[in-house]
C-alpha cells in the first residue's frame, strides 16, 4: 500500500511540475516589463509575487520596493491592478483563450533608481488549486487525497487533449480554405492568361491580315 501511495505521489510532482513555474526578474529603473503565458479556456492561474533591492543596493535587505502590477486578458480585460506594493497574490480562471500577461512596474521615485528584482511564483491547472481546502472539506487523506489528485490531473489532461484537437481542426479548416482560395485564384489566373493569349492571337492575325502579310 505505501509503495502504491509513493508512485502516486511521484506521479502527481512528475505531471504537475511542468504547471509550477518561478521566475526571476530583473525590472528596468524605467518602463514596464511582462511576463505572458499562452491559456485556453477554463485554467485557474495562481501566482505570488514579491520584490526586492539588489544585493548591491540593499544587503540585509530591510528595504522592500514598491511595485505597481497589472494583469491583463487576451483582449485587454484588467484581472488585477495593484500601485505601491512590495508583494501579493492575483488569482483568476481563464475565460478566454490566448496570451495572459503581468506586468511590473518600479515606483522610480520611491526607489531612487536601485536595482529592483521581482520573484514570481506561477501557477497554473490543477497546480493551483487549494488541496487543503479540499481535505477539510471532503475530509480525505493518504491515499484517497493522492487518487484525488490523480483525478485532477486526468482531468486536466483530457481538457489539454480537447484543446489541441479542437485547435487542430480549427487549423485544418484555415488550411483547406486557404488551399481552396488559392486554387480559386490559380484557375482565374490560368483563366485570364488564356484569354489574354486568345486575344493577342486573334488581334494579330486581323492585324496581318489588313497588311496583307498572310
Amino acid at each position: 500500500m505505501k509503495l502504491v501511495e509513493a508512485a502516486a505521489v511521484l506521479l502527481v510532482v512528475v505531471v504537475v511540475a511542468p504547471a509550477v513555474r518561478a521566475l526571476w526578474v530583473d525590472l528596468p529603473r524605467t518602463g514596464t516589463k511582462c511576463v505572458s503565458e499562452e491559456l485556453h479556456n477554463k485554467v485557474v492561474v495562481l501566482a505570488d509575487f514579491h520584490s526586492f533591492f539588489g544585493q548591491n543596493d540593499d544587503v540585509n535587505h530591510t528595504v522592500l520596493p514598491s511595485l505597481s502590477v497589472k494583469v491583463t486578458s487576451p483582449y485587454g480585460n484588467n484581472l488585477y491592478h495593484q500601485e505601491k506594493i512590495s508583494y501579493g497574490q492575483f488569482s483568476f480562471t481563464t475565460t478566454e483563450t490566448g496570451s495572459y500577461m503581468a506586468c511590473f512596474t518600479v515606483d522610480s521615485e520611491q526607489n531612487g533608481g536601485k536595482t529592483v528584482t521581482v520573484g514570481i511564483d506561477w501557477k497554473t491547472g490543477i497546480s493551483a488549486k487549494d488541496w487543503d481546502l479540499v481535505v477539510k472539506k471532503e475530509k480525505i487523506e493518504g491515499l484517497e487525497l493522492e487518487l484525488k489528485k490523480l483525478e485532477g490531473i486526468v482531468q486536466a489532461i483530457r481538457d489539454n487533449m480537447n484543446y489541441m484537437m479542437s485547435r487542430e481542426m480549427d487549423m485544418r479548416e484555415v488550411s483547406e480554405t486557404t488551399n481552396g482560395r488559392v486554387a480559386r485564384f490559380s484557375i482565374m489566373s490560368l483563366g485570364i492568361c488564356i484569354a489574354a493569349s486568345v486575344s493577342q492571337s486573334l488581334y494579330l492575325r486581323r492585324y496581318f491580315r489588313k497588311k496583307k502579310l498572310i
